[in-house]
């Protein structure tokens, strides 16, 4: 299996259509659920120059197809990826796994490029140098960090971290006078492509940055960082604090609104719920007195079958002086029918 092929496999890049968890993909060639566990490192990669090298047996490159059969444990293809990584994120960490994952036994050297060249030939950084070694080192996928490292990879450079080969997004990064600045270890046979992951870079940071500008300029006011550390001047910090206050005061506006249209709502609920239940009772009562009064209720059935009582005992008996006037006059018509 080439290196292309190998990157392809061991590729995560981010994709918007329903990725999975951390962005991967069922195309990713990794499962998109793993077991849990809490393999890792526990101290940040070494620097190159803080290390110890064996320099008594000779180095000799290994070829691709060496590389991708894989190779002894002692005896690591040594792959190098440099770069800024400036406010490091995802998009370098998942380009960094991709490069450690080129070969089954890989031995991965970081080079970061210090704020000298980097400022020289391609732009001022957020982060300072120390500070993007630092994030680098702590990635889990570094095995070792270059500092200060070239813009151009020498064979002398190559030579001195005994390189196998050197990892990078194969569109062609035009720099310092030069189309391509990995032209020279593609034509050697010594370059191993890896993907860029789409959606997030340092520039796309930054410009999410310049474009929301007032809005993290009045949070970082708002957590105790004053307008000279901002580099806000006095007119603009007044407004951010008068644009604070207006917004506090929209949303206490806001919270009273949905607060009373809770109230309305409760309320509404609250009298549909009493209507029903009363029309329920209106229901049971009116039912139970035509039962009991109605032209077939039990009161009229007795009434018809035994004359009425004397006005005395009915009266005794809790009856109204309509109940009974009613009663006799139906017994009386009852009779004169039969």
């Amino acid at each position: 299996m080439d290196a292309q092929s190998s990157a392809k496999v061991n590729t995560r890049k981010r994709r918007k259509e329903a990725p999975g968890p951390n962005g991967a993909t069922e195309e990713d060639g990794i499962p998109l659920k793993m077991p849990r566990c809490a393999i890792g490192l526990r101290q940040p990669a070494p620097f190159s120059d803080e290390i110890e090298e064996d320099f008594s047996k000779p180095y000799v490159r290994v070829t691709m197809e060496e590389a991708s059969r894989g190779t002894p444990c002692e005896r690591p293809v040594r792959v190098y990826a440099d770069g800024i990584f400036d406010l490091f994120h995802s998009g370098h960490a998942r380009a960094l796994m991709q490069a450690k994952n080129l070969f089954p036994n890989t031995y991965l050297i970081v080079g970061v490029c210090s704020d000298e060249l980097t400022h020289n030939f391609k732009g001022f950084t957020v982060m300072n140098e120390n500070e993007r070694y630092d994030a680098v080192q702590h990635c889990r996928y570094v095995d070792e960090v270059v500092r200060n490292a070239p813009w151009t990879l020498t064979p002398e450079f190559l030579a001195e971290h005994r390189i196998d080969f050197v990892a990078h997004d194969d569109i062609p990064y035009s720099s310092a006078g030069s189309d391509d600045v990995y032209k020279h270890i593609k034509e050697a046979g010594m370059f191993a492509p890896t993907q860029r992951t789409e959606g997030i870079s340092t520039s796309d940071i930054i410009t999410r940055i310049v474009r929301d500008y007032d809005v993290y300029a009045r949070r970082n006011l708002q957590r105790g960082y004053t307008a000279k550390e901002l580099n806000v001047s006095f007119i603009n910090e007044k407004k951010y604090h008068l644009q604070e206050r207006v917004d506090k005061v929209k949303k206490k506006v806001k919270d009273v609104e949905e607060k009373s249209k809770e109230f309305v709502q409760k309320v509404e609920e609250k009298s549909i719920d009493l209507i029903q239940k009363w029309e329920e009772k209106s229901r049971e009562f009116i039912g139970s007195f035509l039962e009991m009064f109605g032209p077939e209720g039990a009161l009229s059935c007795s009434w018809q079958r035994f004359p009425p009582l004397p006005l005395q005992q009915a009266t005794k008996h809790g009856f109204t002086l309509q109940e009974y006037a009613m009663a006799t006059n139906e017994h009386l018509m009852d009779e004169k029918g039969g």
